[in-house]
């Protein structure tokens, strides 16, 4: 597994630190390698749903636990069954937003997602628009997978379109809040509303288009999360606790009226949700991807790009 982050640390400092805390280690070191502002927040447009407000449970009840105020839930997994819960209403664009804290230690094989999918519309035929934290083993970083799949691509023979980040943060030590902005015209993806991947509608049938729902769900991905499935979940660590709050939907539900207007992608959007973000949105990605990001599909050419005419 790779180790995040840019630059060297002293002596033998690289050597005796674990990954997440050379991070922390380097942003203090280059302070002007800190988290930049986006100087746009489309996460304070939205309310707090509580969870029945815009959720219920689609599978795995008896390992979920709500909180009294009815806004934060927590999920777990075990070697008997993981959990999982979708919106209630599905949508044709929006804003879908979650704040997640996952478990330290070993969680190898671990996937807990936050994600966009018409799976149940469209049986063998889907959508998705993917947001997932990787599980990992002791003394490296957690990853977080975005992925777009269009029209089957993820059934079958999978096409996938990732891109993996290592965090500038560790996302067991406190929540932080993951997004989807999706759009006529593209997707963002946000972390604490910095946009650090965006897909644009570029080529025709690359680009999900169809009604779909939000889902969050902890499962079992032993195959394929953590290394490529060389490390897989050991049960002698369960249960594996995945904690959800400050669960947010904005945008176009399926039923809204044909003038429903997109959660604009930047402070100054054009007709349609808009597609240039603001200068201060492009930096602060650039930053993102610069310092964070792992994989990009686009330039991994062991791949067959024909599958990519995006790229």
């Amino acid at each position: 597994m790779a180790n995040p982050g840019s630059g060297s640390l002293p002596g033998s400092a690289a050597h005796a630190l674990p990954p997440a805390a050379c991070i922390l280690l380097l942003m203090l070191l280059h302070p002007s390698e800190a988290q930049p502002s986006p100087g746009y927040y489309p996460s304070r447009m939205f309310r707090s749903l509580a969870f029945s407000d815009g959720y219920s449970t689609l599978w795995g009840p008896q390992h979920q636990t709500l909180s009294q105020d009815q806004k934060s839930l927590t999920l777990w997994m075990d070697r008997t069954s993981g959990s999982g819960f979708k919106s209630t209403r599905s949508y044709r664009n929006g804003y879908f937003g979650a704040s997640i804290r996952v478990q330290p230690g070993y969680t190898a094989g671990v996937n807990t997602a936050f994600y966009l999918s018409n799976t149940e519309q469209y049986p063998g035929h889907h959508d998705e628009i993917d947001m997932e934290l990787l599980g990992t083993v002791p003394g490296e970083p957690y990853t977080l997978q975005t992925n777009v799949y269009v029209r089957g691509t993820g059934d079958g023979n999978i096409v996938g379109r990732e891109m993996r980040f290592h965090l500038w943060f560790d996302p067991t030590a406190d929540f932080h809040h993951y997004a989807i902005l999706w759009n006529p015209d593209q997707i963002l993806f946000l972390v604490d509303d910095v946009p650090i991947r965006r897909y644009e509608k570029k080529v025709e049938g690359t680009f999900p288009e169809r009604e779909m729902c939000a889902y969050a769900s902890i499962w079992d991905a032993s195959d394929w999360a953590t290394d490529g499935g060389r490390y897989r979940a050991d049960y002698r660590y369960q249960p594996f606790v995945s904690r959800f709050a400050d669960l947010k939907i904005g945008g176009c539900a399926t039923a809204a009226p044909p003038g429903c207007s997109p959660v604009p992608a930047s402070p100054s959007p054009s007709p349609g949700g808009g597609s240039a973000l603001s200068p201060q949105q492009e930096a602060a990605m650039a930053w993102a991807q610069r310092n964070s990001m792992v994989y990009y599909y686009c330039q991994d050419y062991s791949r067959d790009h024909t599958f990519y005419p995006e790229c």
